[in-house]
């Protein structure tokens, strides 16, 4: 034994000395099972575990990455969808056509100009007046969705400016109307109430007085914020004013029809009075001039007369006599024949 111990020494002694006065660590023992012992080396059983690990760990990031993702999706497609929406409310059919009437409103059609100026600059921002096209689909990336959204809110904004001015511009064009209407239907009563009063007795049918009053005391209850009502009764009452001025002007023809009757008749009357006076008138020259005219006719001329004298009818007799033989006789009357054979009636 004690030569044994001596061996061990001497062995132990031929052994090199640690460098670094650092102590080995004595040699690992390996366990039965195969398996590394946990001073130094891994378990085999670790690798596969820390593999599966990690494909879980990214499989589940993938998959949580795809749900948000989803999520990030389908907010931008509602974000989207709601953006355009909201445009298409300020951008339909009726409401385009809205717009495009407010914008042809001229400046004499308002009260406040500056509401026409500013519908003009409010269109020109808007790139004139016509329906967008932006739609969301969902097959659309969620940036293409978020751009969509982005555009539909920034023209939705330029077209609530144009709302605005559009619906300005028509309030001054309204209000205008209204001051307008009630001023002509002012004017229209004046002119009513002047035609009621001239047209006494002067109308075929004085029921058309009747009811031009009537339309007169319906006008003066026109009231409300609205042209139309005004318009309305002026229209009315101009129509009233038209049924009496056409019966004057029926009873004016009439009347000059009656008058030109009686002007006819009493010409005519003066005309058959006129007729009748030269009749009565010639039927009295007549027999005055055959009671006055001469019952001979001298022969022969009178100085400067025609060369030939009238024929002279023969006297009638009476007591045998002829008539030369009278005249030669009378001496009072101043008639006498010469001794030509001429005689002359004094």
């Amino acid at each position: 034994m004690a030569d044994q111990d001596d061996e061990g020494a001497a062995g132990l002694e031929s052994m090199p000395a640690p460098v670094g006065g650092e102590v080995s660590a004595p040699a690992a023992i390996m366990p039965d099972d195969g398996e590394a012992p946990s001073g130094g080396r891994r378990p085999r059983w670790l690798v596969p575990l820390v593999v599966a690990v990690v494909v879980v760990v990214v499989v589940a990031g993938l998959v949580g990455w795809r749900v948000v993702e989803s999520r990030r999706h389908d907010a931008a497609l509602d974000s989207c969808s709601r953006a355009v929406k909201t445009l298409k409310d300020k951008t339909g059919p009726d409401r385009l056509a809205q717009y495009r009437e407010a914008a042809g409103i001229k400046t004499d059609q308002v009260k406040d100009a500056s509401t026409v100026v500013a519908m003009a600059r409010s269109v020109k921002n808007a790139e004139g007046i016509k329906e967008p096209t932006i739609r969301c689909k969902a097959a659309m990336s969620t940036g293409d969705l978020n751009a969509a959204a982005d555009q539909a809110r920034k023209i939705d904004g330029k077209y609530a400016a144009v709302a605005r001015a559009a619906k300005a511009v028509t309030a001054s064009r309204d209000a205008k109307a209204l001051e307008d209407a009630r001023a002509a239907l002012d004017g229209k009563k004046e002119e009513a109430s002047r035609l009621l009063a001239d047209s006494d007795g002067k109308v075929a049918d004085n029921a058309t007085r009747d009811g031009l009053q009537q339309a007169i005391g319906q006008a003066g209850q026109a009231k409300g914020d609205k042209a139309k009502a005004y318009q309305d009764a002026a229209a009315a009452l101009q129509a009233a004013i038209d049924r009496v001025n056409a019966s004057v002007q029926a009873k004016s023809q009439a009347d000059q029809q009656a008058a030109q009757q009686q002007a006819q008749k009493q010409q005519a009357q003066r005309q058959g009075t006129t007729r009748h006076r030269q009749t009565s008138s010639n039927s009295g020259r007549r027999g005055s001039t055959q009671s006055r005219r001469p019952a001979y006719r001298p022969s022969g001329n009178r100085g400067g007369g025609s060369s030939q004298a009238p024929a002279v009818p023969s006297a009638p007799k009476s007591d045998g006599s002829n008539w030369r033989d009278r005249l030669k006789g009378n001496t009072t009357g101043g008639n006498g024949c010469n001794s030509a054979g001429v005689c002359v009636l004094g």
